[in-house]
């Protein structure tokens, strides 16, 4: 799944995802620079916009869900 964000982090235009989780949470990703992927390919950070921060595990990563219009 970690390629998958990878993908859609890369995409030209950037299209705003969710990346949702084993747990039920949902972690909105609206623009390119509010995610990254760790030098070690091995988690993803999501930063919300007040600045807080989740690190994802792999195998807590259920789906991607593109969000064209933000929403």
């Amino acid at each position: 799944m970690i390629a998958d964000v990878r993908e859609r982090l890369e995409k030209v235009p950037f299209v705003p995802f969710v990346i949702r989780t084993s747990d039920g949470h949902e972690y909105a990703v609206p623009t390119v620079d509010h995610a990254f992927i760790t030098p070690r390919g091995n988690r993803v950070v999501v930063v919300a916009d007040n600045s807080a921060t989740n690190v994802l595990g792999p195998l807590h990563i259920n789906s991607i869900v593109d969000q064209p219009d933000g929403e």
